[in-house]
């Protein structure tokens, strides 16, 4: 589907009717709207559609996803008062750590948001440089986390076992050696600056928001689910396949497409895994056991090069998609499903280029 300027997805020109004129006359331009009349999205209700569209597209299942809720509930039960100060208490019914409103109130009106794939300074003085010259922005949204989601990303990573699992890894396995990865990361996020692009959107005011795993959800259950029904049968299919999605010929002509980091075009694809979500890059020490449980091809957004050597040790091919591609197929998709009902104005940085597959909007 060819790209519209701006990614608008209420426009008049495109006779997109308002859901609470009975009269059923296409809707105003943002600008010319009478915002005392028009129901808009509300950034709280933005947050919780895209968090439940997640869940209901996480590879584990629903069923999964509410046992570890259900944990997560148990373990604050068990904490004794000086504990629970220093506890989230947004985890007890989001299950991805990585994914929070960063600042703003749920009851804000959202009619036009900023959207890139990683958020910053830079980023944040841009959407403050654009409303200071009329541009109407609402919110940010990022991809990649910041501030606490950013701290606690090492938490969603306890995904991963259950996803490994589904393919073949026993779990004892899979989650001894996920044990070891997260705390690895643990280490990594610890020296960081979390709090710097909050705290531009703090002193500037403008409401900022990320979703990580939900979107990563939404790109790793498609693309799995169209390699299961398309079957590629070599590695130069498996590309083709990856090639036909609008984000990823986007970037092939950007020079950042698909591409057969192990393996040969005439290779046989076999039993493809799609490794989108849960974070980050799991145990490198994991692709033993799934070569064990049958998989022949991984497709990821990226691979570290010591992930690589491991890779080709058990003789397994890669076709790494793309990072900021996928990234991109994720949101969009994400988008989709969160913006069905109300009309909200996208508009592009970062990275993000908007790609719709609804047309229709309530």
């Amino acid at each position: 589907m060819p790209r519209l300027p701006l990614a608008r997805e209420a426009i008049l020109t495109r006779g997109i009717r308002c859901p609470n004129d009975r009269r059923n006359k296409p809707c105003a331009s943002p600008a010319t709207r009478d915002r005392s009349v028009v129901d808009f999205m509300k950034l709280g209700d933005l947050y919780t559609r895209a968090i439940e569209t997640g869940v209901a597209h996480d590879p584990r299942g629903k069923d999964a996803v509410a046992k570890e809720l259900e944990r997560t509930r148990k373990e604050f039960d068990a904490l004794s008062p000086g504990d629970r100060e220093f506890f989230d208490p947004e985890t007890l019914k989001n299950p991805y750590p990585d994914s929070r409103i960063l600042h703003g109130s749920l009851d804000h009106d959202v009619e036009s948001i900023l959207v890139g794939i990683d958020i910053d300074v830079a980023e944040i003085l841009l959407a403050h440089t654009l409303r200071s010259s009329g541009t109407r922005i609402d919110a940010i949204l990022s991809h990649h986390p910041s501030g606490r989601a950013l701290a606690d990303l090492f938490s969603v990573m306890k995904m991963q076992s259950d996803i490994l699992n589904l393919y073949g890894v026993p779990i004892n396995i899979a989650e001894d050696l996920m044990d070891a990865r997260i705390k690895e990361i643990e280490r990594k996020l610890m020296p960081i600056n979390h709090a710097r692009a909050v705290d531009a959107a703090r002193l500037l005011d403008i409401p900022f928001i990320c979703l990580h795993t939900p979107a990563d959800n939404m790109v790793a259950t498609y693309l799995q689910r169209l390699f299961d029904r398309e079957k590629p049968y070599t590695l130069a299919d498996v590309v083709d396949v990856l090639r036909a999605i609008p984000e990823y010929k986007a970037a092939g002509l950007n020079g950042a497409g698909p591409k057969i980091m192990l393996g040969a075009k005439t290779r046989k694809a076999g039993k493809v895994f799609v490794d989108m979500t849960g974070g980050t890059e799991g145990a490198r020490e994991i692709f033993e056991s799934l070569t064990a449980g049958g998989v022949s091809t991984i497709v990821a957004m990226h691979l570290s090069e010591e992930h690589r050597k491991e890779a080709e040790k058990h003789h397994l091919n890669v076709v790494i998609a793309g990072h900021i591609s996928s990234d991109n197929l994720g949101l969009n998709l994400l988008l989709d499903e969160v913006l069905r009902e109300q009309p909200v104005e996208i508009r592009e940085c970062s990275g993000f280029r908007r790609f719709r597959r609804n047309e229709k909007r309530a």
